[in-house]
């Protein structure tokens, strides 16, 4: 849990991504993600913590704004932490968690959401996509051996993933039809 990892810049990310998976799996949460390079590669230090309730949410909201589930939040704020230690990495100083949620959400997030066409837009909630390219992307850079990247991951979600959501079960329109004629909202059983 505790031990540090070396990684090549290559799989930087999606390894950082995975062993901050495996830490949630265990139960736990992340607290401050560290990526110190040396001759080796980069090492990576991850100091654990158990959250309260609601915790994550709370602090992506102090940080982005975003109000998303719980499940999402630990996502967004493990990609944030990531971020934070690569500009770290790459600035050689300190970046406060204000900064580094700032810069994420123009940097990292809403390139994400503005490259969703018109003709997919309101499938999915911008946060829930942005999850899913996250999860996306783990899956093709472990496939590559490599990190694909954001905007890779985004391009293929957005080609092959987020199309075959089906539209009638996540449109406004569609789920405003539902209520009307007495069928349930898929997403909150009214």
């Amino acid at each position: 849990m505790t031990r540090e990892e070396v990684f090549q810049p290559a799989e930087q990310r999606y390894r950082v991504a995975e062993r901050l998976q495996r830490l949630n799996d265990l139960g736990f949460d992340v607290g401050e993600v560290e990526l110190v390079t040396s001759a080796e590669g980069a090492r990576l230090r991850v100091d654990t913590r158990v959250a309260e309730p609601g915790q994550n949410r709370r602090e992506l909201f102090r940080l982005t704004g975003l109000e998303v589930q719980e499940n999402q939040a630990r996502r967004l704020l493990n990609d944030i932490r990531t971020f934070r230690a690569w500009l770290e990495q790459r600035s050689g100083r300190p970046v406060s968690d204000t900064v580094a949620g700032h810069r994420w959400l123009a940097e990292v997030f809403q390139p994400v959401v503005d490259a969703i066409p018109d003709s997919l837009a309101g499938r999915l909630e911008p946060a829930e996509v942005f999850h899913e390219v996250l999860e996306h992307r783990w899956f093709l850079s472990e496939k590559a051996g490599r990190d694909v990247g954001t905007t890779a991951a985004t391009q293929s979600y957005l080609e092959t993933v987020l199309p075959a959501t089906p539209e009638e079960l996540t449109t406004p329109s569609a789920i405003a039809d539902r209520v009307t004629e007495g069928r349930p909202d898929m997403r909150t059983g009214r």
